[in-house]
């Protein structure tokens, strides 16, 4: 909110060079605001009672859409990864993802290691769950389990992220 917009009966009001000018009534502020040729803006709506700074609005909003984006830049999204597999999976196989998972692990994402059943093989479900295991296993020294392998459906999953050191 700014300028006329501001409602309240008494606002703080801090001036454009940071200074306390204390509690007034939302009138006073915005002459005060006018004599200076800037803008009134509500700082912190929720605060008892309302806080309001004297500052140039244009000016205002730009400093803020910078810090906001530069926020943006240092977050990183952690993304799950999935690799899947079929219970009959070789050990090379095994180990061409289990290296792939640990390149994602590094990058910092989480991987999800899915195994597929089809047809006959979902009457032996159970036998197949230390393929799972093995491949946390594989994955120890960089990995930990997150949510222990699960059967959903036609597959059993696990979901793996990065060691905390």
């Amino acid at each position: 909110m700014i300028n006329e917009q501001i409602r309240d009966k008494e606002v703080r009001v801090i001036s454009s060079d940071g200074e306390q000018l204390g509690i007034m009534s939302a009138k006073e502020a915005q002459k005060l605001a006018d004599d200076e040729g800037l803008d009134l803006v509500k700082i912190s709506p929720k605060a008892n009672p309302p806080v309001c700074k004297i500052v140039d609005y244009g000016k205002y909003r730009y400093e803020q859409a910078r810090r906001e984006k530069e926020a943006k830049k240092k977050q990183h999204v952690v993304e799950v990864k999935e690799i899947r597999m079929s219970p009959n999976i070789d050990a090379n196989d095994m180990n061409t993802k289990v290296n792939a998972a640990k390149k994602f692990i590094s990058k910092g994402d989480k991987v999800k290691v899915t195994l597929r059943f089809r047809g006959r093989e979902m009457a032996h479900m159970q036998s197949s769950k230390h393929i799972l295991d093995d491949f946390a296993e594989a994955l120890s020294d960089v990995a930990v389990v997150e949510k222990a392998p699960k059967i959903e459906g036609r597959s059993m999953s696990l979901v793996l992220t990065e060691k905390k050191s």
